[in-house]
């Protein structure tokens, strides 16, 4: 009896089966990667802000960058010395371009938060204006010469 070469439609359909479960557990497990890796990511750039706002203090009669739109990190790439070369991007911002991270500081100029909205793209931090206290909800990640909460690097 002569063999045919090649696999039948059977045989087929059991291995797409289990490349399909196969790429079925994997996917998951790669989203939560690159969560990992973006927080990995936002929290040494928070840090790099961070020090940059500090130095920014030290180098400008005492007094922390502005707030408003992205005139605080303009003022850091503008700063001399220089305190960061380019604006930084938050990697959890969905939008075209990339957002920058969110920055605020209290009333008085005594205290300032820099956050990223975290994996679902929410901001959930409350700055309170007038103490710098930090609350959030889920999974923002954050800095601040503040009263520190839970998500703060």
């Amino acid at each position: 009896m002569k063999r045919r070469k090649g696999f039948t439609l059977v045989e087929l359909i059991i291995v797409i089966s289990v490349i399909a479960i196969l790429v079925g557990i994997a996917l998951p497990r790669l989203r939560g990667m690159i969560d990992e890796g973006n927080t990995a990511k936002a929290a040494a750039e928070l840090r790099a802000l961070q020090a940059g706002v500090e130095s920014y203090y030290i180098h400008h009669s005492k007094a922390y960058p502005d707030t408003s739109a992205t005139a605080w990190e303009s003022a850091l790439t503008g700063a001399t010395p220089t305190l960061i070369s380019t604006a930084l991007t938050d990697p959890f911002s969905t939008t075209t371009p990339r957002a920058q991270y969110q920055y605020s500081k209290t009333a008085n100029g005594k205290y300032y938060a820099i956050w990223s909205v975290g994996p679902d793209n929410t901001s959930d931090v409350t700055f309170n204006t007038t103490t710098g206290e930090i609350t959030t909800a889920d999974d923002d990640i954050y800095v601040s010469n503040g009263t520190s909460g839970t998500g703060g690097f």
